[in-house]
């Protein structure tokens, strides 16, 4: 990697998977997709973020961040876009009701039903990677944190730039889908064990734990706005 003048690698990697194991929108997101849904929906959330970052690098690559950092209405479009998303998924989230009468429950691969309709894989691709995708902060934070580790002297910045963002996005979409997959076989495993008396105790938990990570959404949202002001 000294071809490219990138620096630290090693440092590089460590700090990106403890940034990405930081709580915050993608990781609830993708937790809250894996417990209503099952480990597939975990993984398909997860490169759904993954997608939204790797747009975030590629603009981050081209300059098009710089510009971002620096025009306050560019940034304060996006900022309003990012929190209308996330204030509408929140709100989807928490008023999403149980599954229609007559239509059977989701079924996880290998586990028991779910008590909540499931959403279609592609909606939750595409809810990961909007997710991300209009939150500015994500392209504000590549901007300030892959320049630390391309060396002053790269020949070609925007290659090395492109380059450690989407190692960042690799490991970042491993750690979260591997989480998301932890979640969703605890919330199996709970499920399959329990006696049928608990069994619906923890059914009926699991349809209000996407409404609660909806509501942080909404606050995650509010807070946007909120900051900006």
């Amino acid at each position: 990697m000294g071809d490219l003048g990138i620096q630290h690698p090693g440092a590089f990697v460590a700090a990106g998977l403890l940034l990405n194991l930081t709580p915050g929108p993608d990781l609830l997101f993708v937790a809250a997709r894996a417990g209503e849904s099952g480990h597939r929906a975990a993984w398909v959330a997860a490169l759904g973020i993954g997608a939204g970052c790797l747009v975030h690098v590629t603009l981050g690559a081209l300059g098009v961040a710089a510009l971002l950092a620096t025009s306050p209405q560019a940034y304060a479009v996006l900022e309003a876009a990012g929190a209308a998303w996330l204030v509408w998924l929140g709100l989807r989230m928490m008023l999403a009701g149980p599954a229609p009468a007559g239509v059977p429950p989701a079924r996880p691969t290998g586990g028991p039903a779910l008590a909540v309709a499931a959403p279609p894989l592609g909606r939750i691709f595409l809810d990961g990677m909007l997710t991300n995708l209009t939150n500015p902060k994500v392209a504000l934070f590549f901007l300030a944190f892959v320049p630390q580790f391309i060396s002053p002297q790269a020949s070609r910045p925007g290659l090395a730039f492109a380059v450690l963002g989407a190692i960042f996005v690799a490991n970042g979409t491993l750690l979260t889908g591997t989480v998301g997959s932890a979640v969703a076989s605890a919330a199996g495993g709970l499920r399959a064990a329990a006696s049928p008396r608990l069994a619906r105790a923890v059914r009926h938990a699991a349809a209000l734990v996407p409404r609660a990570i909806g509501a942080l959404f909404v606050a995650f949202g509010l807070r946007l706005v909120l900051a900006h002001r």
